[in-house]
């Protein structure tokens, strides 16, 4: 049964629309029914800034994996993408793990489809696949090592210099690894529309703008746009980076849900979001991301759905490559 098909029977039931009472505090509401569920909330930072002030764990996708790893709770509510609910599961099988909105998936995922990949792979029969973490648990089971975009050099560096590579599914993250660690690596044509969304000469004419502002980026852009910037990271390597360089004020160049945190790290400092190639839009916002709002946050909790469904033997086979990444020192 595919990902929309379920989402589909779930709405019919009501689940995600379900009535809200009148004049309920739906912050209040979520926070007493953690509690009474014995949930713990993983939010991701490019959540809507009223869902990360509930969380219990805020991050990235590493961190958001490390704690998944963690949690005694009963119940984890993931304020994310399918990708890193799925994620949870594999790596806490024995834990109910909710997401308020199964539609809320990824481009990147959505670019590296399995039954393609595995024919890609074996084209390559002697590579080490090394797979990005925003990619479906069927692409992790096929995959020797997970990385997220925290520690995708530490991954890769801890591979033998003769060794064949494959990385995937975002060829923007891999390209600049290459760049990076000077190794060589067959790259699955995948990407993030989010962060292919940043219009260069947009960005130029706004560094021209704020000429004291620093240029921070995701390695997810594409290759021009992290040329040009002061800085290059993950989202919390970009968080961190703004709370202890000097500057005063950022160009931000990845999804903004980052900046609620950036301020509230730092309310002295300004943060500018990089603008995109549309006339509509002045920042990057992930749409799936956008999906999960209190509302859904709150029936989630309320009827314990949708609820992560993953074949115990792709949870088997996709923890494999979690844990590597994970016990990778």
């Amino acid at each position: 049964m595919t990902q929309q098909s379920v989402s589909k029977q779930l709405e019919n039931l009501g689940y995600i629309h379900a009535p809200i009472e009148k004049n309920i505090d739906l912050s209040q509401a979520i926070l007493e029914l953690k509690k009474k569920k014995n949930a713990v909330l993983l939010a991701h930072y490019y959540q809507d800034p009223a869902i990360q002030d509930l969380a219990d764990y805020l991050g990235d996708s590493l961190y958001l994996a490390q704690q998944a790893a963690k949690v005694k709770a009963d119940i984890i509510v993931f304020a994310g993408v399918h990708f890193m609910a799925e994620t949870a599961k594999i790596i806490n099988p024995s834990k109910k793990v909710l997401l308020p909105d199964l539609k809320a998936g990824c481009s990147l995922a959505d670019s590296c489809p399995p039954s393609d990949f595995a024919s890609f792979k074996a084209l390559y029969p002697n590579a080490i696949v090394v797979t990005y973490i925003n990619c479906s648990a069927e692409i992790k089971a096929l995959s020797d090592i997970v990385c997220t975009s925290s520690n995708a050099k530490k991954v890769i560096e801890s591979i033998p210099e003769n060794q064949e590579i494959i990385f995937a599914p975002d060829k923007n993250l891999g390209r600049f690894l290459i760049k990076k660690t000077g190794r060589k690596m067959i790259l699955w044509e995948g990407s993030c529309i989010v962060h292919e969304a940043f219009s260069f000469d947009k960005i130029i004419t706004l560094i021209q703008k704020y000429p004291n502002a620093k240029f921070i980026a995701h390695p997810e852009s594409e290759s021009q746009i992290l040329e040009i910037a002061h800085y290059v990271g993950s989202t919390s390597g970009l968080l961190q980076f703004v709370q202890t360089d000097t500057a005063t004020n950022y160009i931000v160049a990845t999804e903004a849900g980052i900046l609620h945190e950036m301020q509230k790290k730092c309310p002295q400092k300004t943060f500018i979001p990089a603008p995109v190639d549309d006339d509509t839009c002045a920042c990057s916002e992930c749409a799936f991301m956008k999906l999960n709002t209190l509302e859904k946050l709150y029936n989630c909790l309320r009827f314990e759905q949708p609820e992560i469904q993953l074949a115990p033997e792709i949870i088997e086979k996709a923890k494999i490559p979690i844990l590597k990444m994970l016990e990778l020192k």
